[in-house]
């Protein structure tokens, strides 16, 4: 991995060496900082709390990172491709009901994994956001919309393909995003794979169509 130095004058005693500047691995490092922001949100997020869990110095998270709303945006780039790559990945199934299998049962495992028991980062962050930082908030809203617009793209070519007679792709869509924010919900108040199995395969077997 690459490795990003800190400059000797910025190196925190007890660190390395004068003269030496210390390393960090910046992926390790904003992963570190995706957690924090997944358990403690946007606004609880400090930046003390940020570069504890990073193990850099704040001199370093601006100089690598930028501010924390750049740090934040970062951590997005990261959750879109490490944690919701399914979701693309889910729309490339022959039929709605595929896709929609695919999507909730790869929810399910994601949500219901050592790091379980939280709510979906982006839900957590479009709902429960402050005013004060409306900006992230819309930023997490404008993201999710693209996937939603992806979601409804899918389903409406099913639709034209007669994949689940009277119903629309508007209606389905609407579905499973809901389904995916309870179960996410769910989670977030403690809900276990059971539960949340339950849940999932309960609605693929109402699903309409084939």
């Amino acid at each position: 991995m690459n490795q990003v130095a800190i400059p000797p004058m910025l190196a925190t005693p007890g660190g390395p060496s004068r003269g030496r500047p210390r390393q960090f691995d910046p992926d390790a490092a904003l992963l570190a900082a995706l957690h924090v922001f997944w358990t403690r949100g946007y606004d609880g997020a400090s930046l003390s709390d940020l570069t504890e869990a990073m193990g850099i110095t704040r001199p370093s998270l601006y100089a690598c990172f930028g501010n924390k709303e750049s740090l934040f945006r970062k951590a997005l780039d990261l959750y879109e491709r490490d944690k919701l790559a399914f979701m693309t990945q889910a729309l490339l199934a022959p039929t709605a009901r595929g896709v929609a299998a695919a999507m909730l049962r790869d929810a399910l495992a994601m949500l219901t994994t050592s790091e379980g028991g939280r709510a979906c980062f982006g839900v957590m962050h479009a709902v429960a956001s402050s005013t004060y930082d409306e900006s992230m908030r819309q930023e997490v809203i404008t993201r999710r919309a693209a996937y939603e617009q992806a979601l409804l793209a899918r389903f409406e070519r099913a639709e034209a393909e007669g994949d689940f007679p009277g119903y629309t792709a508007q209606a389905l869509c609407a579905y499973c995003l809901c389904l995916l924010s309870g179960m996410s919900v769910q989670a977030g108040s403690g809900a276990d794979f059971a539960r949340l199995h339950t849940i999932v395969e309960t609605a693929l077997a109402l699903w309409p169509g084939r």
